[in-house]
């Protein structure tokens, strides 16, 4: 008898504890994950501020493996993939899981053509992967060879060399690079020189999941928000406001429209939430019908469900 009821409170005991066994290797994939920023972004400052504000935490609580590159603040995106590429290579793991936002979606698609034996899947998320028209509108402003462009790229330089210093980086900064890249005329250079592989040419749709380079497949995945004015304590709200005149009617995010983040698998482009929110920043000010985290933990999952 008594051994009965020892069985039977060991057993309730694994029963019990099931659930939070589970739930602590939610989000522990096989590659660990890399999570790349935009233009104008950074890993952290001083250690206090994050780009992807506590994204790598509540990854990292259930089980992942989580690093922040950095890479150019402003610069072109193949230029910003080679640095991508020797930051993973010097990371030692024979795959990495990328998750990227902005122009961290070109400039990761240019890393797994450099190395794609070393990237098990690359994540846009709402990101830059036909062009975005607000910076088509500010290279009809700022023209080639102007007065204007070179004070603009200098201050742009400026800032990137400001944002090395006070996240300990030493990249190479090219404001003017950085706007020319991101215009529609820029990516569809990009695209063509990547065979527009993970993104559709022809339609405002993704592809395939599998993508293959060089005989490595890879999985391809995408998802954006296509509200502009979700909290009105964010004050980022109101530029993206201005930003998003740019679209007229098409969904947009505040700075990139919804075709141009379609890329692969296409998880979803109904999300209340724009382009800062897609970080959780400012500081987690969001809609409330969306939490950017749960995003980024169910994708962690699915990568995990995946053998990734």
């Amino acid at each position: 008898m008594r051994k009965l009821i020892t069985f039977a409170v060991i057993m309730s005991c694994a029963v019990l504890a099931a659930p939070t066994l589970s739930h602590a290797s939610y989000t522990k994939t096989k590659h660990p994950i890399v999570l790349v920023h935009g233009v104008t972004g950074f890993n952290t400052i001083g250690g206090l501020i994050n780009y992807f504000h506590n994204v790598p935490w509540n990854l990292e609580r259930s089980g992942a493996r989580v690093y922040s590159a950095s890479v150019s603040f402003v610069n072109g995106s193949e230029q910003r993939g080679q640095q991508l590429a020797n930051y993973i290579n010097g990371l030692g793991h024979s795959k990495v899981n990328i998750m990227a936002h902005s122009q961290g979606a070109p400039t990761s698609r240019v890393t797994a053509s450099l190395i794609p034996h070393k990237v098990a899947s690359v994540t846009s998320i709402n990101g830059v992967n036909k062009g975005s028209k607000v910076a088509d509108v500010a290279r009809g402003i700022i023209p080639p060879g102007s007065y204007v462009e070179g004070g603009a790229g200098a201050i742009a330089n400026a800032l990137g060399d400001l944002v090395n210093a006070l996240s300990g980086s030493n990249n190479p900064q090219d404001g003017v690079a950085a706007l020319e890249t991101l215009t529609t005329r820029g990516t569809t250079q990009l695209n063509n020189a990547l065979g527009w592989k993970g993104v559709n040419r022809w339609s405002c749709a993704g592809t395939n999941e599998d993508v293959w380079i060089n005989g490595n497949r890879i999985k391809f995945f995408s998802w954006t928000g296509t509200s502009v004015w979700t909290n009105w304590t964010d004050i980022t709200d109101p530029f993206l406001g201005v930003t998003s005149l740019a679209f007229g009617n098409e969904p947009n995010d505040g700075l990139v429209g919804e075709c141009s983040t379609k890329m692969g698998n296409v998880i979803g482009t109904h999300y209340d939430m724009n382009h800062v929110d897609a970080i959780n920043h400012l500081f987690g000010a969001r809609s409330w019908r969306t939490n950017p985290i749960s995003l980024y933990r169910s994708h962690a999952n699915r990568l995990k469900n995946r053998g990734l």
